[in-house]
């Protein structure tokens, strides 16, 4: 006799998924777009037979959780005080580019155009949601440009109403350091996300960016 599943959207609880086994489950369709069946994919996989997989997985995690932290400058995820870009001396500094999350550092590395810096803000503006500005990265952004070196900034947060509202809430505290202020250009679907802009698309809005109104 099973009880539900503790973890949504699937079926009812098997005997053998009991246990453990169960919390492994639970616990992955806790990531972002794994379902139970890919849930269930993924624990067999790494438990089922062979488990040096799921050592080398489980000792990398380990090593990650440890030692990455944000960079001190852009505050992307490094294992040094300085990320890799901002080490770089071939990067050109005065170009920063203002991303919502380390993962949109990633999608625009990927098309391969961008030579310039980023600044992580660490999230968008979520008032409903308890994110107000100082839960982010402004003041450091702010800083920056105040510091000299940065001609201009290209404001990358996603092409939402909460990416919106977050790239005019830094435009304005921008204003009186009177950096050049740009934004993607609108060949990136209203409404989505970075991640789901193919290289080509957003080499386009890299490219076609315009100044920040």
């Amino acid at each position: 006799m099973g009880t539900g599943r503790t973890f949504a959207g699937a079926a009812p609880v098997t005997q053998a998924e009991k246990g453990v086994l169960g919390e492994v489950l639970q616990e992955l369709t806790k990531l972002p777009g794994i379902g139970p069946k890919s849930a269930e994919r993924i624990a067999f996989y790494l438990l089922a037979g062979d488990r040096s997989r799921a050592k080398a997985l489980v000792e990398v995690l380990q090593r990650a959780i440890e030692r990455l932290r944000p960079c001190r400058e852009c505050f992307y995820l490094s294992d040094e005080e300085l990320c890799p870009i901002c080490q770089d001396p071939k990067r050109d500094g005065s170009v920063l580019c203002v991303v919502e999350t380390p993962r949109d550092v990633g999608v625009i590395e990927r098309v391969g155009t961008f030579r310039g810096r980023y600044h992580v803000l660490g999230g968008r503006l979520a008032p409903l949601e308890g994110v107000g500005p100082e839960r982010l990265t402004f003041s450091a952004l702010v800083e920056r440009v105040r510091r000299g070196g940065v001609r201009e900034v290209i404001l990358a947060t996603s092409p939402t109403v909460e990416g919106d509202g977050t790239a005019l809430f830094a435009a304005d505290l921008l204003a009186p350091t009177g950096v050049t202020i740009t934004r993607l250009a609108r060949g990136l679907p209203s409404g989505g996300s970075l991640e789901l802009a193919n290289p080509q698309m957003l080499a386009d809005a890299l490219e076609g960016r315009r100044a920040f109104t």
